[in-house]
């Protein structure tokens, strides 16, 4: 699964990219260029600078991704959206598993 979300500003990517990581909640987070979000809110048109994100799990992980994000965020209404992913190098995705699951001791 692919969850995408953005940030306003890099740290705050960067610091929730770790986190996810740490907890192996992803297998990899890509981090994009700032870019310039416009959006109705509240009945006017408003204009951000924020930081994509593109968190690389598994579907099962999703509420558990979508908790870390929330606790997170500093928006009332944050940008969370999964998708799942159909298809892809199958070496790959058994990565992005292994990378999610926790090692047993």
């Amino acid at each position: 699964m692919l969850v995408l979300t953005t940030l306003p500003d890099r740290a705050g990517a960067e610091a929730l990219a770790r986190e996810l990581l740490e907890s192996r909640l992803a297998a990899c987070v890509q981090i994009g260029a700032t870019l310039q979000s416009l959006y109705h809110w509240r009945g006017e048109i408003e204009t951000a600078q924020e930081t994509p994100l593109a968190v690389k799990t598994r579907g099962e992980l999703y509420t558990r991704v979508e908790e870390a994000i929330r606790s997170r965020h500093p928006y009332e209404l944050p940008e969370i959206v999964a998708v799942p992913i159909t298809d892809g190098l199958s070496a790959y995705l058994d990565w992005i598993v292994a990378e999610t699951t926790p090692a047993t001791a």
